[in-house]
């Protein structure tokens, strides 16, 4: 196929497709990025005419396909379809595809395959779980470059002159799939910019000129907002990993982080750590007395705020990243040049060294970015020197170190700690992040194990997998398990570990030394099952009992060590900013403390009884906001009593009896 002549499509969809068929007479094989540069109207004008058409076959490869969550019924539907609607906007354009994925009303002549999925969005969903491709984010490129695309569609920020677009939130994987094709020997494919005024425009690498692309179409002003990820509550147990994992960063070193409510408690202790370092101190004393001064963050992190900084390199931008910044941690720059970056990592720095840090330095690269309103906000505001600091890139750079720089690269990521979220960890050290038992994918490996791998070549570096000590409440399971039906990272990968209740320090260890630590991790009620099956295999010495000075591993006892700083605010529920108004986080409260009490016949009855039966407060505003504030008819009335009792005692702080 010939290459098209660009045209610029000011607010004319229709007309784009028409011209994308009439260059594709056949099949259309669609590579799009993931999450906020997928162009969502435009996927959407392609898919109906596919729809329409059954003899026109559309495969759409691509990952992280980003839908708001449904408001669901009763009081949760109460709750969320305000917020949905002034979160996301009402007329937000869902992606047409995932609604009938969700419908299974997938038409026979679509296919669609992604490498990463929405979390838990498609455990139920078989066709979604039959077309997920498990890939290393640094071999994604590679592998859709195999599936003969025609077509690459991208959302992108144009220049304020116009004669620019910039590939903005998603550089991470376009450039690299284009240079996969060639490699291949394959055609070009077309190449198709949906241009978002919301989009902040960012230069560097990502920005290509306008020529790049060979149709160019404009969304009006007007245009929904971008999709954006509402922040969650920080728990106690989420505030405890934060804080552990804040004493293993290293001034002067390089930072990669997740996203999530683990991410935000990490950001927010490493805020602590630099800004208020005597409460932050005290803290970890009473998380875990003589932590501070512990061998393990002596050699490999630190307690004492930042002096030189970090620089972040991450597969993703979020607002962790934003807040550090505005903080003053993410100050350490970084220069693509190896000679200077040699000189000025010892001390050396000449002064062109210092001129170029100062004209061409970066504080932060990154593959993609995802994030709250606030993130995209402040992204636009920069102002063009500090924006420059940013460098939005190919994810083969990120992810990688074996890219041809990778001398100027060691030297560029010293002192890297690579923090990522898992689900579960093994006793043997071996981490489940993206797949259950059965094998239904809740997420995707992405880039987790580029990262664990990355930190075991970098001599000075950690990975650091986070993840929380049990699953549920009522019916609650250990996360720490002796074995696993589906591994994301293996044991011979293992390095640092931490929940809530510890930190443990895997690499180079052998079995009966990790298992021994990774019981430190675990809830006490889970540790004598994990000690059974280990003397059983051999593993552990039959004489083996667990320290029983150690502070116990409840959830009690660690909301304890943490009640004053949640109380005074030092660790609130929202760390780096929150979505919701003060009347709905109080809301949120109360429904997820409804819902850990609500499972099981006899935990309904206690319930209700004690919602009809015991003096309640009447709370106007949060009945007003759940629509409540005059229910009419027995259901309304019962379940105004029960938000009524769940806001009561969670402002209260007390349990049902």
């Amino acid at each position: 196929m010939s290459r098209p002549l660009r045209r610029d499509y000011q607010f004319e969809l229709e007309p784009l497709v028409d011209a994308i068929m009439a260059h594709h007479s056949g099949p259309l094989h669609v590579a799009a990025p993931l999450g906020l540069g997928k162009p969502h109207r435009l996927l959407n004008a392609i898919y109906r005419r596919a729809k329409a058409d059954p003899s026109r076959p559309l495969a759409i490869y691509t990952a992280l396909s980003l839908a708001p969550p449904a408001a669901g019924h009763g009081l949760q539907a109460r709750f969320l379809q305000p917020f949905l609607d002034r979160h996301f906007g009402r007329d937000f354009e869902a992606l047409d595809y995932v609604r009938d994925l969700h419908r299974k009303a997938l038409p026979a002549n679509v296919h669609i395959e992604e490498f990463y999925l929405q979390s838990g969005a498609y455990l139920d969903c078989a066709e979604v779980q039959q077309a997920y491709a498990s890939i290393n984010y640094t071999h994604v490129a590679r592998a859709v470059a195999k599936r003969d695309i025609n077509l690459l569609v991208q959302k992108v920020a144009r220049s304020p002159d116009g004669r620019r677009l910039s590939l903005s939130c998603n550089p991470d994987l376009s450039l690299d799939l284009l240079d996969e094709i060639a490699r291949l020997g394959k055609s070009r494919p077309c190449l198709v910019a949906e241009v978002d005024r919301q989009l902040p425009f960012l230069e560097g690498s990502c920005a290509v000129d306008i020529e790049f692309f060979d149709f160019v179409c404009s969304l009006p002003s007007d245009a929904p907002p971008l999709f954006a990820l509402p922040r969650a509550p920080v728990s106690d147990a989420d505030h405890a990993i934060g804080l552990y994992a804040s004493a293993l960063v290293k001034d002067g070193g390089t930072l990669q982080i997740g996203i999530g409510a683990l991410a935000d408690a990490l950001a927010h202790a490493l805020i602590l750590r630099h800004t208020r370092n005597h409460e932050y101190r005290a803290l970890l004393d009473q998380l875990e007395p003589g932590y501070a001064d512990s061998s393990l963050v002596r050699e490999f992190g630190g307690v004492e705020p930042f002096s030189k900084g970090l620089y972040g390199a991450s597969e993703m931008v979020n607002d962790a990243f934003r807040k550090l910044r505005e903080a003053g941690i993410l100050t350490r720059s970084i220069v693509d040049d190896l000679d200077a970056m040699r000189r000025i990592n010892v001390g050396h720095a000449t002064s062109a060294d210092t001129e170029m840090l100062t004209r061409e330095g970066r504080w932060l690269d990154g593959a993609f970015y995802l994030g709250s309103v606030d993130l995209y906000a402040w992204l636009r505001a920069l102002p063009p020197e500090e924006a420059r600091g940013i460098g939005m890139t190919r994810v083969s750079h990120i992810n990688s170190l074996y890219g041809g720089n990778e001398g100027l690269e060691r030297e560029q990521r010293r002192d890297a700690r690579f923090f990522n979220t898992c689900m579960l960890m093994t006793a043997l050290g071996a981490a489940a992040s993206e797949t259950l038992e059965d094998g239904r994918v809740v997420s995707g490996v992405g880039g987790q194990y580029n990262f664990v791998a990355m930190a075991h070549a970098l001599n000075d570096s950690r990975s650091i997998l986070m993840f929380r000590a049990t699953h549920g409440v009522q019916m609650a399971s250990s996360n720490v398990r002796w074995n696993y039906g589906n591994l994301t990272i293996p044991r011979h990968l293992r390095d640092i570990a931490i929940t809530e209740y510890g930190v443990a320090d895997l690499r180079d260890c052998n079995d009966r030394d990790c298992i021994q630590a990774m019981l430190r991790l675990t809830e006490q009620r889970f540790q004598s099952e994990l000690i059974t099956r280990a003397k059983v295999v051999g593993k552990l010495p039959a004489d083996f009992v667990i320290d029983p000075d150690r502070t116990p591993n409840t959830a009690a006892a660690l909301s304890g060590r943490l009640r004053a700083a949640r109380v005074s605010g030092v660790l609130p529920d929202y760390p780096l900013g929150s979505d919701f108004s003060d009347v709905e986080q109080r809301l949120l409260r109360a429904l997820a403390w409804l819902k850990s009490h609500g499972t099981g016949w006899s935990s309904r009855i206690r319930l209700l009884a004690a919602a009809l039966f015991q003096t309640l407060d009447a709370d106007e505003p949060a009945m007003e906001r759940m629509g409540l504030d005059a229910p009419s008819g027995l259901n309304e009335r019962l379940q105004q009593r029960l938000m009524r009792l769940a806001l009561m005692r969670t402002r209260q702080g007390r349990d049902m009896a």
